[in-house]
């Protein structure tokens, strides 16, 4: 390999005293014949064109001892297992990216880590593994790296939290090498996998769901119908399936539907979800989020960003290019770019309107990398540095995230390039000289003068002026929790309004499936009307509270729901990590959101958390959590809350005081008369823990606000990152 900035085609060593491979003559022995392998299998099914299946002579055993003796760049490929859409394409990917590192004289190395698809996982007892399954991700890759004593990775980075979790396992590797003094830091590009093709509704199912909300309006349920009309609007995904699939069965409990109608319309619409090529999901969640994070921390090279597909061989090879120019450069390594990049990530994640999950992902990736960081950071660089959001992302106009791969391959943005100067044009004070594997952003900005095409008009999801003021998520704080956090670029300026100094009554759970089961349960309205400490004196109370006037009509409680004056807090607890892994609540948020009245009068609140696509006011994360001794877990049914989002509030206030027209705020760990009710709470949760085998509870490991990271990585994490 020719190096760009001096012109020398000598082949890099890296720059350290330690070698395994030339000390252990077990590893020298052992890996070469996989080295080999891997090659053969990229000259064999590399297309004969293309310049990636050009390996010389062929390789060779003797070749590859000499260059694991010599310290070549050492560089482990990471990808995912084939089992999750999003990794359908990685044999081609990890072929490509193979026979380059060999071309640029170094040691190809791959393996895969497994990768749990969260919808796959949605509303079962997978969830409950979901976010345990990245510290295992983090701990595998780290183990592999380093027992196998790689450089550098090349990381084909999937879905959900796998590419949080490959970064936090490196950045560990680099901590323990800093420590140990005679290892090179670790080095790393990631490509983040293709954007999935959302599907279509086929004509016979739509015009069927058509007619079930015309039914459902002629027998007076004017909100199903217009539920489920609006979500035809959207592109079919995972995550439109599971609002239809709640919409369906209130259907089928109102009798509008049979069974079998249900289970058929259900099958058909699962049949054309999924592209065959697979991909990450083109809805703004946590995948796409994960995406947009890499590529804002500067560890992807700028020809991976949006791919719509398996990558061109130019553009692994510029990729490959991109990590060998930084190697025996420390100033790149893994640790140091995160550093770097750290508040330009949290701006960045404001501004696109991205998932809620990185606010556990964020702190777990720095705390890996020793970095004493918490959402108080993020809440903290938020504040000082307002972001508008300029990402107009959306599933039912045609900008979702597989058109803004398509408009990145037209030339017509520069992804990550083209925010970061938007942002700057906007006055954000984006760190410009951060550096990245691609050099500065100032340097890669510079001359970007038109940062995305004007003919794009509306078309364009990443807009050159704020499409809101008001953008990604707030950190809260409460009488009954020290930290929630609420996705306020997922609510509408109106809802975010409505629901601001205003009072929410709470209807507890201790588990999804049963408020699931209330949503769409035809005797919904009767089932609140009936919730416990729900009587006459409190409505009244909480209705002249928030402008509803002295006298309602109560025995109007629909439209007490629907003019916004009577509102529900669904509280579900027991949901946090030690309790049950910290599942999403995504269900009962999709049938929040698409229940045209709960929707515009209700919130959601849990020590669990969400999907990344979740929309509304779904409040998560809250800590403590309730196994924890949080009060969350002390609340119950008819308890009054106040919410305040403009001062990023929510309080307990006291029954008795509420009803005299006063409102005090309460701890109610502090009520010895609800004491006996959280201990009873406390032996169904430990109960339920049995759920979830010994070897995967999340025992031992820091709150949500830490990121939920092992013991061992919160008590390192002591460095500084500014």
């Amino acid at each position: 390999m020719v190096d760009p900035s001096t012109g020398d085609n000598t082949p890099i060593t890296i720059d350290e005293k330690a070698n395994p491979y030339r000390d252990c003559i077990q590893g020298l022995a052992n890996e070469p014949i996989t080295v080999v392998r891997l090659l053969e299998d990229a000259r064999k099914e590399l297309h004969p064109s293309s310049k990636l299946a050009d390996l010389g002579g062929g390789v060779t055993v003797k070749e590859v001892v000499h260059r694991l003796v010599t310290n070549r760049p050492r560089v482990a490929i990471i990808a995912g297992s084939p089992d999750h859409p999003a990794h359908l394409l990685d044999r081609a990917h990890t072929l490509m990216a193979a026979a380059a590192i060999w071309q640029r004289g170094g040691v190809p190395f791959t393996f895969s880590v497994p990768v749990i698809c969260d919808g796959t996982a949605q509303n079962n007892i997978g969830q409950s593994y979901s976010l345990a399954s990245r510290n295992d991700t983090a701990r595998a890759v780290n183990i592999n790296f380093e027992g196998h004593s790689y450089h550098a990775a090349y990381v084909l980075a999937g879905c959900d939290k796998s590419p949080s979790a490959i970064l936090s396992g490196l950045a560990a590797a680099e901590v323990a090498r800093r420590h140990r003094g005679d290892q090179a830091p670790v080095w790393a590009v990631f490509a983040p996998e293709h954007v999935l093709k959302g599907g279509k509704i086929p004509d016979g199912t739509r015009k069927e769901l058509e007619t079930i909300a015309a039914k459902a309006r002629e027998h007076g349920h004017r909100e199903l119908g217009e539920d489920i009309e609006g979500n035809l609007e959207y592109i079919l995904q995972c995550s439109s399936d599971e609002a239809f699939a709640g919409q369906l069965k209130r259907a089928k409990n109102l009798e509008l539907i049979d069974p079998d109608t249900e289970r058929r319309i259900l099958n058909e619409l699962a049949e054309h979800t999924c592209d065959s090529h697979g991909g990450i999901c083109a809805f703004n969640g946590t995948g796409n989020s994960s995406r947009t994070m890499l590529a804002a921390f500067g560890l992807t090279p700028p020809e991976l960003e949006l791919l719509t597909g398996v990558p061109a061989d130019t553009a692994v090879g510029q990729g490959m290019d991109c990590l060998f120019g930084i190697l025996n450069k420390p100033e790149y390594s893994v640790c140091n770019l995160v550093k770097a990049n750290f508040a330009n990530v949290v701006r960045i994640h404001n501004a696109t309107g991205s998932s809620s999950n990185m606010l556990l992902h964020l702190p777990c990736i720095m705390r890996h990398a020793g970095f004493d960081v918490t959402i108080d950071d993020y809440a903290e660089i938020r504040d000082n540095t307002p972001v508008p959001e300029v990402f107009a992302h959306s599933l039912t106009e045609n900008r979702d995230t597989f058109v803004l791969a398509q408009q990145f391959m037209a030339g017509q943005h520069r992804g990550m390039e083209s925010l970061y100067r938007v942002l700057s044009d906007l006055k954000v004070p984006m760190d410009l000289d951060a550096v990245t594997v691609s050099g500065t952003w100032r340097a890669r900005t510079e001359n970007l003068d038109t940062p995305v095409d004007p003919a794009l008009g509306d078309r364009a999801v990443i807009r050159t002026l704020p499409v809101r003021k008001m953008s990604g998520v707030e950190v809260l704080r409460g009488s009954f929790f020290d930290t929630c956090v609420v996705k306020v670029s997922g609510m509408s300026d109106d809802q975010y309004a409505g629901f601001d100094d205003h009072i929410f009554v709470v209807r507890y759970y201790e588990n999804e499936h049963v408020c699931n089961g209330d949503f769409a349960a035809r005797d919904l309205l009767d089932r609140l009307r009936a919730t416990e400490g729900v009587d006459d004196a409190l409505i009244r109370a909480v209705v002249k509270r928030n402008g509803g006037g002295e006298e309602p009509d109560l025995e109007n409680f629909r439209g007490l729901l629907e003019r916004h004056l009577l509102s529900f807090a669904f509280l579900i607890a027991g949901q946090g990590p030690q309790a049950y892994g910290m599942p999403e609540m995504f269900s009962p948020s999709q049938n929040l959101r698409h229940h045209r009245v709960l929707e515009a009068s209700s919130i959601l609140m849990t020590d669990g958390r969400y999907s990344g696509v979740t929309k509304g006011a779904c409040i998560g994360h809250t800590t403590p959590e309730a196994f924890e001794g949080g009060g969350i877990g002390y609340l119950r049914n008819g308890d009054i809350l106040r919410v305040k989002l403009t001062d990023r509030r929510i309080d307990l206030l006291d029954r008795v005081a509420f009803l005299e027209n006063r409102e005090v705020v309460i701890d109610p760990t502090k009520d010895e008369g609800r004491a006996e009710l959280h201990a009873e709470r406390m032996k169904r949760m430990d109960h339920r823990r049995l759920d979830i085998a010994a070897c995967n509870l999340m025992e031992h490991v820091s709150d949500a606000s830490h990121g939920v990271v092992p013991a061992a990585v919160d008590r390192r994490a002591t460095a500084a990152w500014r």
